[in-house]
C-alpha cells in the first residue's frame, strides 16, 4: 500500500516498479494506494513528506518501506513473496 497525502499525491514513479514486478511474479501481488488524512487508521504517517510503503499478508502488516527506495522496495516484496 502507497499511503499518500493530498498534497503530495502517491508515489506515481513507483507504480511502474511495481507493475514490473508483478508481471514477473503474477497474480500474488497486489498494489493499492490510501490517503492517510481520509484514513483513520493510518493516522500515524500525516505530516510526512517521504512516500511509505506497507506490505501485507493475510491482513498482518509485515514490513514497512520509507522512501521511494527501488532496489529496497523490489528486495521487500521479493522477500515477502
Amino acid at each position: 500500500v502507497d499511503v499518500f497525502q493530498a498534497w503530495c499525491g502517491p508515489c506515481k514513479p513507483v507504480v511502474n516498479l511495481f507493475q514490473k514486478i508483478k508481471n514477473e511474479v503474477g497474480s500474488n501481488l497486489h498494489f493499492a494506494v490510501a490517503e492517510a488524512d481520509s484514513i483513520d487508521a493510518l493516522e500515524k504517517y500525516r505530516g510526512q513528506c517521504e512516500p511509505v510503503f506497507l506490505f501485507y499478508t493475510g491482513g498482518e502488516l509485515v514490513a514497512v518501506v520509507r522512501g521511494a527506495d527501488a532496489p529496497l522496495l523490489q528486495k521487500t516484496i521479493l522477500k515477502q513473496l
